[in-house]
């Protein structure tokens, strides 16, 4: 028998969708939780796990450490903002359970693994990248010297393993689907633009793509793109059909679904028999064919990373997109019919008070259903991070969100104070969304949709994120005239 094994998206800042799946950790405006797909992997691969999705769950921190007094060996997966509470669980969990085996998976100990095991001495290993045999292998009792991918302490010093090749084989992996059935609640999973309930998986992994921003393909994932046959897929999605009657809308997290015009066409043609409801992500460079193929076989939404109206901006973070494109990809999905979720970045390299104005009304003019707008986030093992590092632009010792864990702006331009950016962030939500048009749209669907206390829920937590953010402004902004106040030579 393998070690009794928990896989663990940890508690962290309440409404933190903070890993093992979220490409963009952080408290939502809304609370919104992605499924922890990666960990589903592994814990379909070894009897007796379970995977405990903590934040969804509303599972507290004392919870956990008990539910892990019942494991031998604690998977967890981590995430740049929430490494020192994780840190923190895990020592405590250590010391409930002085016997069980710990082991941090996730982008922050790929990136710094001797960071990690020096900072954490309960962490007995980390998985770099992809993790789903190292843990299972562990499991299994392999010695961790014959262990590919991983680091690990020996002799007071740090082991770092060989790199362990990418998994090719998808479809030898198991069903997440089954593992949503053993152990979450599908109903505990909400994403505000998506039916309710939903579920998320895989069908390709990777991506090709070189945003320089992006965490997933430089830290986890990688560039390679690797595809599920599409006879795996529908089988999947047969297979919850059945067991998840209830579920109005599956989603394809992928990094890049449609990316290959060919693969999407040829799956799209077997979905469409299953009579699904489903959505997924996409770039604009998808041609009109492939989304009538998409929509012909249930496809409802698309999230778009559209990031900026700007020119210059999606050469600098190396979109491979053009405003003109866009525009052309937002009139197709409309004359088709699809749905579209728009994501908006402020911040990124280059940005002004001119190109910020440039993307607002830029996204006004494509009046896609709904939109999120971000504050740009260096994460280590990014091209844009090390852009920011070496330009001396990451500002507040590098601190991504508050203590709530909110995002913060912790990339400042000249000429661009952060508390301009955050402002803006709410500027571009009002101008967006106050418009008859778009307000009527909104209230109209969850009409529609029978979600009208979901609506109002939602519309209450945004507003109060937005005061504790317009409080942070202004305190920035006093902090500022306060120090400009001072005589030459006082000290800051």
């Amino acid at each position: 028998m393998p070690l009794k094994t928990l896989f663990l998206n940890p508690p962290s800042f309440e409404n933190f969708d903070g890993g093992a799946s979220s490409r963009w950790p952080a408290t939502r405006e809304i609370e919104s939780y992605w499924y922890p797909v990666w960990l589903a992997y592994p814990a379909g691969m070894l009897e007796g796990s379970r995977l405990l999705d903590a934040p969804p769950h509303h599972v507290s921190a004392t919870e956990t450490i008990e539910i892990a007094k019942g494991y031998e060996f604690l998977v967890l997966f981590t995430s740049t903002p929430g490494w020192t509470g994780d840190q923190k669980l895990a020592e405590a969990i250590k010391r409930a359970n002085p016997s069980i085996r710990i082991a941090f998976v996730g982008p922050p100990v790929t990136t710094s693994p001797d960071r990690a095991l020096n900072e954490c001495e309960v962490i007995d290993f980390v998985c770099r990248r992809e993790f789903d045999f190292s843990t299972v292998e562990y499991a299994n009792g392999k010695p961790l010297d014959e262990i590919l991918g991983i680091s690990y302490r020996k002799d007071d010093k740090v082991v770092h393993n060989p790199d362990r090749p990418q998994v090719d084989n998808l479809d030898a992996l198991p069903w997440v689907t089954d593992i949503y059935a053993r152990d979450m609640d599908v109903t505990k999973y909400n994403v505000p633009f998506l039916l309710h309930p939903y579920v998320s998986l895989y069908s390709t992994r990777g991506c090709p793509a070189q945003c320089t921003f992006c965490l997933w393909p430089q830290t986890l994932s990688g560039h390679a793109w690797r595809k599920r046959s599409s006879d795996d897929v529908a089988a999947e999605m047969a297979h919850a059909k059945e067991l998840f009657p209830h579920v109005k809308e599956f989603f394809f997290d992928d990094d890049t679904f449609n990316i290959q015009k060919a693969r999407t066409v040829e799956l799209c043609a077997k979905l469409k028999p299953l009579g699904l409801t489903w959505s997924c992500t996409s770039r604009v460079t998808t041609d009109r064919e492939t989304l009538k193929a998409m929509r012909e076989a249930g496809c409802r939404l698309l999230i778009v990373g559209y990031e900026s109206g700007d020119p210059q901006i999606l050469k600098n973070i190396k979109k491979g997109a053009t405003v003109e494109r866009a525009r052309d990809f937002t009139r197709d999905c409309h004359d088709l019919g699809l749905t579209i979720h728009g994501d908006f970045i402020l911040g990124l390299p280059g940005e002004t008070k001119e190109s910020i104005r440039n993307t607002i009304n830029f996204a006004k003019g494509l009046d896609v259903e709904t939109i999120q707008v971000s504050i740009a986030h260096a994460y280590p093992g990014t091209e844009f991070y090390e852009f920011a590092r070496e330009n001396g632009f990451i500002i507040n010792n590098g601190a991504m969100v508050d203590e709530e864990g909110h995002q913060l702006a912790h990339i400042e331009y000249p000429g661009l104070p952060t508390e301009y950016v955050l402002e803006m962030v709410h500027r571009f939500y009002d101008e967006y969304y106050f418009r008859p048009k778009a307000a009527w749209r909104v209230v109209s669907k969850a009409i529609v949709n029978r979600d009208l206390p979901r609506l109002y829920q939602e519309a209450k937590s945004f507003l109060k994120l937005r005061s504790q953010r317009n409080k942070i402004v202004k305190q920035k902004k006093q902090q500022k005239a306060n120090d400009a106040g001072k005589p030459v030579g006082a000290a800051v």
